[in-house]
């Protein structure tokens, strides 16, 4: 079998079972299967490929096929301009989370403390430490397997950061200067709505947000003044829709809150600093 009619076998199962990006996710897996590139497949699309390599491309396919998210198959996603290692045990980095990054360093300065509640991959906070010189930051997870993909991510990063098992704040001690958080938005009824790669194969406990998708807002929002320095700041990723829901739970105990934006115009960032 040559590699053009390998590419071709790939993309026509893709298509055949309504994978929404089917061309596009057949050429990835070509390139990771078989180690080629758009200008060596050209060269050579009609010389045999390696069995073995013909092998690991129809098991990719088949996988990908059922659903499962390209990046769990390749087992990595770029964030922020880096590559993160990720598996099922934590949510595939998305470019939406990039605006809370961007947002944030806009006020992180070198010297400071952060503290990123439900860590995950560890993408916001590593990219927040690989970027800003100085910086030192702690991520929490209640999720074990969760971290040890963060800390795998720190090592391939070569940065600083501590890693804690914890719900939340249950097993944070200090005060920072910022406090960033993705963390489960969306409401539990929504949850088996959502296209398949999501609802069936990223973690739920990651996705979860409770009845009306704000459980965790209202457990960050009500204890973070607590564990921020005066003037200290929080971020928060939201969903499209919840923008006024969570400037309305941080009214009590932050000021300067706004509404972040991203690329579609829709709201996906909510920030503010907490009151003296």
């Amino acid at each position: 079998m040559t590699l053009g009619e390998l590419f071709r076998e790939g993309k026509n199962a893709l298509l055949a079972a309504e994978v929404a990006e089917w061309e596009l996710d057949a050429w990835y897996l070509l390139e990771y299967a078989a180690g080629c590139t758009k200008s060596s497949y050209y060269m050579h699309f009609d010389e045999p490929v390696e069995e073995e390599q013909v092998r690991k491309y129809r098991e990719l396919i088949r996988r990908r096929g059922r659903h499962i998210p390209l990046q769990y198959l390749t087992g990595s996603q770029e964030f922020m301009g880096y590559s993160f290692l990720v598996t099922e045990d934590v949510l595939i980095p998305r470019q939406d989370t990039e605006i809370l990054v961007e947002e944030a360093l806009g006020s992180i300065r070198p010297g400071m403390e952060i503290l990123d509640l439900c860590t995950g991959s560890g993408c916001i906070l590593l990219s927040i430490l690989k970027m800003v010189p100085d910086v030192r930051g702690t991520g929490t997870d209640v999720s074990k397997k969760a971290l040890l993909v963060a800390e795998e991510n720190r090592k391939r990063l070569g940065v600083e950061a501590r890693f804690r098992e914890s719900d939340l704040f249950e097993q944070v001690t200090g005060i920072y200067d910022r406090i960033l958080s993705n963390p489960p938005y969306i409401p539990s009824g929504v949850i088996d709505t959502l296209m398949e790669e999501v609802r069936e194969h990223e973690p739920r406990l990651a996705l979860d947000g409770g009845a009306d998708g704000l459980h965790c807002y209202r457990e960050i929002i009500r204890q973070s003044p607590r564990y921020l320095k005066p003037g200290g700041m929080l971020y928060l990723e939201i969903g499209y829709d919840q923008a006024e829901a969570v400037t309305g739970l941080m009214e009590q105990d932050f000021t300067g809150i706004r509404v972040a934006e991203d690329l579609a115009g829709l709201c996906r960032v909510v920030y503010g600093s907490r009151k003296p």
